[in-house]
């Protein structure tokens, strides 16, 4: 832990950084201003800063080409306190080697299931990709992770030094009103967020469910989504006010993910009082099981726990996602941080 003082400078690389648009970001991005607002000094490296190039099959994620003399001179003149790898790209990479060169602490943090994501696109094993990032996140001082569950198996796949780290909402944004006024036939079922193979989005749209279905989100499977699926709408990308109206209009928000760490967009829905059904994994059962009151469902049977929320109670959404505070989320990542060096 950092020594109890007001003000620390706390140095933070990331390889998703903006303008990349997903979780990994929108959680950073929240964590770094509340970070600054409590009075620490917080800098990002991310690949902003590098010459980079497409990553394989996932063309909106951009990888730092060559990054490591640039990345330790940056480094060594933010004299961070702190330092925290996010991610596990080619930044990462380069930050783990030079810390464990220098004998520097840092932490780590999961966020994407790369090993999923990666036997979606390539068919390669899980095994071996989790032994890998093993590897990277047991040489740090702690590895922070989202919900119980996922430190479950972790531990089981033999992580060590996991510690808890939950995420927030912006409930100022995501609310009730005003909602979305949805053309079609209602119910409203929605989905919300990247447009991706990992994503699993057919099960949704595969559903025999009354009412519409809407997809807000962009990604590389939108275009051939909208060919396969013509009776779907398609909004594309949405972004702040317009997004969240798009939540709070909507019956059922449908999250067919088996892959996430967490699934903001989970909390951001009930923020806005609208239920969610979900399959029984990581992040939804996390966020939905205990609620007070009815916030949805999560069953193996997706379309029946489509319908079963479709009886949740809105004022019950949203007081359950005014639980999550990302100031909370900010203070808790800030008590997992180490100093560089351990006090002699």
């Amino acid at each position: 832990m950092l020594p109890d003082r007001q003000s620390h400078r706390i140095l933070i690389i990331s390889d998703a950084w903006h303008p990349q648009v997903n979780g990994v970001v929108r959680t950073m991005t929240t964590v770094v201003n509340e970070l600054r607002v409590m009075g620490h000094v917080v800098e990002v490296i991310g690949p902003d800063r590098f010459r980079t190039i497409p990553c394989p099959t996932y063309p909106d994620i951009a990888l730092s080409l060559f990054p490591r003399r640039a990345l330790v001179r940056m480094i060594q003149e933010f004299h961070p306190d702190a330092l925290h790898i996010a991610t596990e790209g080619p930044l990462g990479q380069a930050a783990r080697r030079w810390a464990l060169r220098t004998g520097f602490r840092f932490t780590t943090a999961f966020h994407t299931r790369f090993a999923e994501y990666l036997h979606a696109r390539t068919r390669i094993p899980v095994r071996p990709i989790y032994a890998w990032m093993r590897r990277f996140h047991d040489a740090g001082a702690g590895t922070m992770v989202a919900t119980r569950s996922l430190q479950d198996e972790l531990a089981s796949r033999g992580f060590s030094q996991i510690r808890p780290w939950s995420r927030g909402v912006d409930l100022d944004l995501f609310k009730p009103e005003p909602r979305e006024d949805w053309h079609p036939p209602r119910p409203i079922f929605i989905y919300v967020g990247r447009v991706a193979v990992e994503k699993n989005i057919g099960a949704f749209l595969d559903l025999d469910l009354p009412g519409s279905k809407v997809v807000v989100g962009g990604g590389p499977r939108l275009a051939s989504l909208r060919r396969e699926y013509p009776a779907v709408t398609f909004t594309g990308p949405r972004y702040g006010e317009e997004l969240a109206r798009a939540y709070a209009g909507a019956d059922v928000f449908v999250f067919p993910s088996l892959t996430d760490t967490f699934g903001l967009v989970i909390l951001e829905s009930l923020a806005c009082g609208t239920p969610v059904a979900a399959f029984p994994v990581t992040g939804p059962k996390d966020v939905l099981t205990g609620a007070a009151g009815c916030v949805g469902a999560i069953n193996a049977d997706l379309r029946q726990a489509a319908l079963d929320a479709l009886q949740g109670d809105r004022q019950a959404c949203r007081a359950h996602a005014e639980l999550y505070s990302w100031r909370a989320c900010a203070e808790l990542f800030l008590s997992h941080l180490m100093p560089l060096r351990e006090a002699s």
